[in-house]
């Protein structure tokens, strides 16, 4: 026979007027959480009771009703209706819905308010994103959800950022397949397309961070804080139809702008309309670029022009403003620090000189007419202008005597010239295109990239050598002493003269270097002592101290090194030979030991992208890491796209002290091979050797070898 099921009776619910009921002591809750009484208050004035109260009747001692209500559940609830009958927002006497208890009822009132409390689940934050998200959608504004769950306005745009993520990537977060920080990531970018991309990307990779998925969402963007962005602006670039990524969880700088060829367009547009202001001065040619190479004035002739002098009224007004700020001085020397307003004030004397310093120079309009002037963009964003170079073929023709024609001279004095024919180099982007290698040999080095980094060796080289006269001492004397006794003097009197090289081919980071930037600040330091007239040079270099001699003699002697690879004319033609390139680059390792040159400390060369990995193959890469960071490292990274590990490979090599081939160092007694093992790698063959299939390279020890062509 079936066993009877036994029915329950729900506890009755009705309305109790407020004023016939009481807190319990029964209620389990003692500490505050959460919402306040306060906020909770105002939630019920808006959408009124969501919730009814747990209640049970007080009896007396003979267990009779007294017809009051304790509330063991749901006293926050009461507390903030206390505050509205306060307020005089709700009558005493309003009606209260409640369930009611028994008296007798033999389940404690401390079980009813503990399970209250603790027999609910909470609501899973996604699940808030999306209540805000439809909330918005029925036409709530983002300031009214704000006001409403008492929150920031800046919390609802967070939370609907949020709820705006792929959908995809929305349900892996309510399995907890991702993290809030992950989903957060996400956010940078709105394209859900790309969202999913970047996650199928690193699911299975050992680094899923969020900095990493902030990277690659933003990988094709350029920054609100490069210089191009700053020239242009971004409210322009807004204007102009361009979108703005924005991170709302951390701090990004202005964010990132997507579109980058209408970026292009627009500072290409302003760098035309500036160039065709400063045109109109009357100058020949103007060359706009966003960044000028380093030496880019070299070979060209630069015009002398003389500063605007100043108005009587602003050499008025600079007098009055220096007499001040020395009288300022003067009042406050023994002073700690300047009051305030005397500190502002003295900030403001300081703007006004420094604005009567930078006057604008005159030039003469003969010499404007065959002179250039050269406009960038500087770091912070604002128009570099560079103003009078003149190109050889545009200087004045000399005049040539008839009866003294010399030979290859044209009638008008012109010396005919056939010109040089030059292969072609094709770029994209500013780097040689070259095809991905998908398979696993390990080929020489692009000749390109190798005379970009020895660019940069030779730049460092010139810095090391002009800060260390004795080295530049030995080098001077080395190269007299070899055209004395081994070849051929040169004709005229001591003609040794110190060639500057400059680079054809270089990287867009050379400029920025601290080798370009500690040349460039020691060549304008000589520059404001030097004398221009010959003869005063003489005397003032014959009056120099022994230490300032060697130290000008350094600087100049530097600017003569050239450790730069070469691509070996074979022909025996007008190009560098074999010999020549080895016995070059034998000799830049010599000054690199002899200066204590560190490519990485000295120069602060690190690997990227840019410079080196994108540059070359897979197995290059690898190998790379595998020195620089071990094998593990090395492992985790194989699986992925060219693309992605080289930007992984720039990030584990950051601070290892890596250095390619090119730009290492090694002693005469030390095999290349032994150089950069690390774990238990295998060493890459001999600096930029060919394919094993080449016997012919296999023999030659040198420490530099040719790239591939």
């Amino acid at each position: 026979m079936a066993t009877a099921v036994q029915k329950i009776t729900l506890s009755s619910s009705r309305d109790i007027p407020f004023n016939k009921l009481i807190l319990s002591q029964s209620n389990v809750r003692r500490i505050k959480a959460g919402v306040s009484i306060e906020e909770l208050s105002q939630d019920i004035a808006r959408r009124g009771l969501l919730q009814g109260l747990n209640v049970r009747p007080v009896v007396d001692a003979d267990g009779n009703e007294t017809g009051m209500f304790e509330i063991p559940a749901g006293g926050r609830r009461y507390r903030a209706l206390e505050l509205l009958v306060k307020a005089k927002r709700l009558v005493k006497t309003a009606p209260v819905p409640c369930v009611v208890r028994e008296a007798g009822c033999n389940i404690l009132p401390e079980d009813d308010s503990l399970a209250e409390n603790i027999q609910r689940a909470p609501l899973h934050p996604l699940d808030q994103y999306r209540a805000f998200q439809d909330m918005r959608l029925k036409g709530m504004s983002e300031e009214e959800i704000a006001a409403a769950f008492f929150v920031s306005a800046n919390v609802v745009k967070q939370r609907l950022r949020l709820a705006s993520v792929a959908p995809s990537l929305l349900d892996l977060y309510a399995e907890d397949g991702v993290t809030l920080e992950q989903l957060m990531a996400f956010t940078v970018n709105p394209d859900h397309a790309r969202q999913e991309q970047v996650w199928d990307a690193i699911k299975d990779s050992w680094s899923k961070e969020p900095h990493q998925i902030r990277r690659m969402l933003t990988e094709t963007t350029v920054r609100a804080t490069d210089k191009r962005a700053q020239f242009v602006g971004v409210d322009a670039y807004e204007t102009a139809g361009g979108i703005v990524l924005n991170d709302l969880f951390q701090s990004d700088d202005g964010g990132w702008l997507q579109d980058v060829a209408l970026l292009d367009q627009l500072t290409d547009d302003r760098l035309k309309a500036e160039a065709e202001v400063i045109a109109a001065e009357g100058w020949k040619w103007v060359d706009a670029r966003v960044e000028t190479p380093y030496g880019y004035g070299h070979g060209l002739r630069r015009l002398i022009g003389t500063t605007t002098p100043l108005t009587d009224e602003e050499q008025a007004s600079f007098d009055a403003l220096t007499t001040e700020y020395e009288a300022l001085e003067a009042e406050y020397a023994e002073a700690e620090e300047y009051p305030d307003a005397v500190d502002e004030r003295v900030g403001e004397i300081e703007t006004a000189l420094a604005a009567f310093e930078d006057r604008p120079v005159i030039y003469d309009p003969a010499e404007m007419a065959r002179a250039g002037v050269f406009i960038s963009i500087n770091r912070e964003g604002r128009l570099s202008i560079d103003r009078g170079y003149v190109r050889p073929e545009d200087e004045a023709p000399l005049a040539v005597d008839a009866e003294n024609n010399p030979e290859g001279a044209e009638s008008d004095g012109a010396v005919s010239s056939d010109p040089a024919v030059q292969r072609a180099v094709i770029t994209v982007g500013g780097q040689p295109a070259e095809p991905e290698e998908e398979d696993d040999v390990i080929k020489p080095l692009p000749e390109r990239l190798v005379t970009e980094l020895t660019a940069h060796r030779t730049l460092a080289l010139h810095d090391a050598l002009a800060n260390n006269p004795h080295v530049a001492m030995t080098a001077l004397l080395h190269r007299l002493v070899m055209e004395r006794y081994h070849y051929s003097a040169p004709n005229g009197c001591l003609e040794v003269t110190v060639r500057h090289h400059f680079f054809s081919t270089q990287g867009t980071d050379l400029k920025d270097s601290p080798s370009a930037k500690g040349i460039e600040t020691r060549y304008e330091d000589w520059k404001a002592d030097l004398p221009t007239d010959d003869d005063a040079l003489w005397d003032w270099i014959a009056a120099l101290d022994d230490a300032s001699r060697m130290a000008l003699l350094a600087h100049c002697v530097a600017y003569g090194v050239n450790a730069l690879y070469e691509k070996v004319d074979r022909y025996g033609g007008s190009g560098v030979s074999q010999h020549s390139l080895d016995q070059r680059l034998a000799q830049a390792d010599r000054l690199a030991r002899a200066t204590g040159l560190d490519m990485v400390e000295n120069a602060g060369w690190q690997p990227t992208v840019e410079n080196y990995l994108g540059r070359v193959t897979k197995p290059r890469i690898l190998e790379a890491v595998r020195e620089g960071a071990g094998e593990r490292a090395a492992s985790l990274i194989e699986h992925l796209k060219k693309g992605d590990m080289a930007k992984e490979a720039e990030r584990l090599l950051a601070e290892t002290g890596w250095l390619p081939e090119p730009l290492r160092l090694f002693e005469p007694d030390q095999a290349p091979d032994d150089a950069g093992a690390q774990d238990d790698v295998e060493a890459l063959p001999d600096f930029l050797a060919g394919d094993d299939e080449d016997d012919v390279h296999a023999k030659d020890d040198a420490a530099h070898m040719i790239a591939a062509e």
